[in-house]
C-alpha cells in the first residue's frame, strides 16, 4: 500500500514510515494512496461520515455513507483482555504517577492503567483526531477526563517526559525521522531519555517469526525487505544497547493475531456486502492478501517491558 503524509497533520505511522507500517499503516493511515489518486480520510464537509467512522474514502463516496472506522476492537493491535490485564497489572506494580502514550491511538490501555492507579495522570498524544475524539469519549464515560488529556501534536523530538511509564507500541516510527532498520534502535534511544529512573517503558515493535520466504515478501506491503526487521532476539538485544533491561518478554498470539485482523476489517467487510464501491473493494481484497499471503505467521509484535538501567553500574 502506497501512504502519503498528510500536508498539514501527520498520521503517527506516517511520520517515519517502516516495515511494520505495513500492517500498522492500513490500520491507521489518514491519508491512502489508490492508483496515484491521494484519499483524504478527513473531509468531514464532502463526506456524510460521523466522526472517527471512515476507514478509507473513494472518489464514489462523496455522495454516501462512508464505511465505519474500527468499532470492532477494543485495542489498537493484536492484544487480548487477558494479556491486556497482565500487562497492566504489571505496570501498576510500581504505581507510576505519570503516564505517557506514544501514538496513543484511543488510548485502551493508557485507561485501564489510570483506572487502576487512583490519581495517577496520563497524557496520550496522536496526530489522529478522530482516535483521539474517540479516547476524551471513553474518558469522559469513565471518570477520568480530570486525570488525562489528549493531544493532538508529533512525537517526533517530543518536549513531555520524562514520565514514570512510557507506553510506545506500533509507534517507534513516530519517534525519530530514522529509516528502517534503524528506526528502532533511535525510537529506543529517545525512550531512554522519556522515563524516570525506576520507571517502565512498554515497548511494542515488529519482529520476524521466522525469516520470510522471497514469496512471503513479495505478498507484503510494496518494497519489504527482509532486512528490515529482525528477530526477538535481536529485537531486545537493541533495547538493552539503548540502556534498559528487558523485565518481560512476550509476543502476540495467532489467535490475537487474527481477532485483531478479522476485527479491524468486519466493518468495512459488512459494508461492502452492502455497498458497491470498487475503489473500497480493493483497498480492502489488498490489505487482506498482505495479510493471508504475506505476514501472517511471519511477522510477529512483540511488548517488551523495560527498566532503565542506571547510566553507571559499579561491577559486582
Amino acid at each position: 500500500m502506497l501512504l502519503r503524509s498528510c500536508p498539514d497533520a501527520r498520521n503517527r505511522v506516517t511520520e517515519g514510515i517502516n516495515t511494520l507500517n505495513g500492517f500498522v499503516i492500513p490500520h491507521n493511515s489518514t491519508y491512502l494512496t489508490t492508483r496515484g489518486t491521494v484519499l483524504q480520510t478527513c473531509l468531514p464537509d464532502k463526506i456524510n461520515r460521523p466522526p472517527g467512522t471512515a476507514w478509507l474514502l473513494s472518489p464514489l463516496m462523496t455522495n454516501m455513507q462512508a464505511p465505519p472506522r474500527m468499532t470492532r476492537l477494543t485495542f489498537h493491535g493484536p492484544l487480548s483482555e487477558a494479556r491486556a490485564a497482565r500487562i497492566v497489572d504489571r505496570l501498576a506494580r510500581t504505581r507510576p504517577a505519570s503516564v505517557l502514550d506514544i501514538g496513543c491511538g484511543w488510548g485502551e490501555l493508557m485507561l485501564r492503567i489510570l483506572e487502576s492507579i487512583p490519581g495517577a495522570i496520563g497524557t496520550g498524544i496522536d496526530l489522529d483526531e478522530h482516535d483521539l475524539a474517540r479516547g476524551r469519549d471513553n474518558a469522559q464515560a469513565r471518570g477520568l477526563a480530570e486525570h488525562v488529556s489528549f493531544v493532538r501534536e508529533s512525537a517526533t523530538g517530543t518536549a513531555r517526559g520524562p514520565a514514570d511509564l512510557v507506553l510506545c507500541v506500533g509507534a517507534s516510527q513516530a519517534l525519530s525521522g530514522a529509516e528502517p532498520p534503524r528506526h528502532i534502535a533511535a525510537a529506543l534511544k529517545v525512550l531512554r531519555n522519556l522515563v524516570t529512573p525506576g520507571g517502565r517503558v512498554l515497548f511494542g515493535d515488529g519482529f520476524w517469526e521466522r525469516p520470510p520466504a522471497p514469496a512471503e515478501l513479495a505478498a507484503m506491503w510494496p518494497g519489504t525487505s527482509a532486512a528490515e526487521f529482525t528477530d526477538l532476539a535481536g529485537l531486545v538485544d537493541l533495547a538493552v544497547d539503548a540502556g534498559f533491561r528487558p523485565e518481560w518478554i512476550e509476543t502476540a498470539s495467532p489467535e490475537e493475531w487474527d481477532d485483531f485482523e478479522s476485527g479491524y476489517q468486519a466493518d468495512i467487510q459488512e459494508w461492502l456486502a452492502t455497498h458497491d464501491d470498487p475503489a473500497v473493494r480493493a483497498k480492502a481484497d489488498e490489505h487482506r492478501s498482505h495479510w493471508l499471503r504475506g505476514y501472517r505467521g511471519v511477522m510477529g509484535l512483540a511488548y517488551l517491558t523495560l527498566i532503565p538501567a542506571a547510566t553507571s553500574i559499579s561491577p559486582s
